[in-house]
């Protein structure tokens, strides 16, 4: 993330809820301007860690076509789970925001940051969404992805940074010694210090 350090027309915006706490450690050591970006995965009915599809800031809704018709999710199923999610989405953009206008990206280089890379949604509509603002570029960046999932952000992004795409993948929280929840509080705490401390 070198060629970032210090660039005024770089942004970093971290993927709650652990993306924000990469997010924030990136933007200490390159010295960019972060925020958070939310987006919210649309699990499977009876099985919500899997995701078919995701929604972001912006109205974007991504989903996972094959997945779909291979588990013969009706159309009533997906458009339940998808105001389910933009509820929360909605809820925790106010949490978030905490009154203070969303950054303007148009024109920008904007850095998405997650903590991991599983199914790719929440990265891929989250890159979607930032490139429908008209941001100049637009990076993905993770610790650790999986092969497939990483093939498909690299097939929308400008640019993706990840520093292991492991064969043996299985979950992102397998490649981390502490993979706590993290709260709305912890969200809030990081991006209140942040905002600070933009000029």
């Amino acid at each position: 993330m070198e060629a970032y350090r210090n660039n005024p027309d770089v942004i970093l915006l971290g993927l709650p809820r652990g993306g924000v706490v990469v997010a924030a450690e990136m933007a200490d050591t390159i010295h960019a301007p972060m925020d958070a970006f939310t987006v919210r995965k649309l699990g499977v009915p009876g099985h919500p860690e899997v995701a078919m599809g995701a929604v972001a800031t912006g109205g974007v809704r991504v989903l996972n076509g094959t997945l779909i018709r291979r588990l013969g999710i009706p159309d009533s199923r997906i458009d339940a789970v998808t105001a389910a999610e933009q509820k929360e989405l909605e809820r925790r953009e106010t949490a978030y925001r905490l009154n203070v206008k969303p950054p303007e990206i148009a024109g920008k280089t904007v850095v998405l940051v997650d903590d991991g890379l599983a199914t790719g949604a929440t990265m891929l509509a989250a890159v979607r969404a930032v490139k429908a603002q008209k941001a100049e570029r637009v990076i993905a960046a993770v610790p650790v992805a999986s092969p497939d999932s990483l093939k498909k952000i690299e097939g929308e992004a400008d640019a993706v940074h990840c520093l292991m795409a492991p064969a043996s993948f299985m979950a992102v929280g397998q490649w981390y010694n502490q993979f706590d929840q993290v709260s709305d509080d912890e969200v809030r705490e990081i991006l209140s210090r942040h905002r600070e401390e933009t000029p």
